[in-house]
């Protein structure tokens, strides 16, 4: 990772795996288990709120809104799944429009800090949650691709519940492509903006999430991305990880970096897109009211594995 990153030893390496396989951990035994998901997303965080308020714990992270927005933003996400996966909501047609609906806020919430980071940071600067950042034209570029992240959500109207115990959330219509193109975006996003921390906050949990759909449960990436997001926004918040040595792997913030991230975001997203429109228009089909990728084998695949 030398053009992106400096300082990764075996040491290093050793602590990304450890971090990336914590959170697959923690996200396979919420998935499994009401319970232990009311424990992890319910009861943690009235606990590491207090522990962070009178002091105990505590991060550089909680000095800036988007810290605190990211986590409530993420809490709410899993939230509403749950209800989806675990009550009668689930069942109701308009249940379908949340998880379209908070993943576009999420997103809309990075696209911002893009245009800020692009409008306030014009030199290497850190930032008043102590973040290294460096503004550019990368920023324009990355929140382009945001954008097409959010129109290129198709076929949430076919959100449903699995039909084996864990009771996961599918959403069938959001294929490979977008799984990709959404992981792109939001590591450039995040090694952009978040840049100091970019190998956990981005390149680590989103892997994370891409291990636990290909390998674990497919068709409920979303839902993975959530529960991961969620602690790991929790964790961040109350623990200055990033102190220890072993997790010092720190971006080279050379403008060749970021801006080679955000154009492959950017030029892979528009691809995304013009797929899509391709799609719709050769198939006559609505992306809102309808799902388009019927036809495409990652989509039969994942109705297939969840009984669907």
């Amino acid at each position: 990772m030398g053009f992106l990153y400096e300082g990764m030893g075996l040491d290093g390496f050793a602590a990304l795996v450890g971090f990336i396989g914590v959170f697959l951990l923690l996200n396979e035994i919420a998935r499994r288990s009401k319970m232990m998901s009311v424990v992890l997303f319910c009861a943690l965080p009235v606990v590491l709120a207090v522990l962070v308020f009178y002091g105990p714990l505590g991060s550089p992270t909680g000095n800036t809104w988007f810290g605190w927005v990211k986590v409530v933003s993420a809490l709410i996400g899993v939230y509403g799944f749950l209800l989806i996966r675990f009550t009668k909501l689930g069942e109701k047609k308009f249940a379908a429009y949340f998880p379209a609906a908070i993943l576009s806020i999420n997103i809309a919430e990075a696209v911002y800090r893009e245009f800020q980071v692009y409008a306030t940071y014009k030199t290497l600067t850190v930032d008043e949650g102590g973040i290294l950042v460096l503004g550019g034209t990368w920023n324009i570029l990355n929140a382009l691709a945001g954008i097409l992240t959010i129109v290129t959500l198709t076929g949430f109207v076919g959100i449903r519940v699995s039909k084996d115990r864990s009771r996961d959330m599918i959403w069938p219509d959001m294929t490979w492509m977008y799984v990709i193109g959404y992981t792109l975006w939001n590591f450039a996003y995040v090694y952009n903006c978040i840049s100091t921390r970019s190998l956990y906050a981005g390149f680590g949990i989103l892997i994370a999430a891409i291990i636990a759909e290909y390998v674990f449960k497919r068709g409920a990436w979303l839902q993975h991305r959530a529960q991961i997001l969620s602690l790991y926004a929790m964790f961040s918040l109350s623990v200055d990880f990033q102190a220890a040595s072993y997790f010092k792997v720190l971006p080279t913030y050379t403008e060749a970096g970021l801006m080679a991230l955000s154009v492959t975001s950017f030029v892979f997203n528009l691809g995304v897109f013009a797929y899509m429109l391709y799609t719709v228009r050769k198939r006559k089909s609505n992306p809102i009211t309808q799902e388009i990728y019927g036809h495409t084998a990652s989509y039969r695949k994942t109705v297939l594995v969840n009984s669907l």
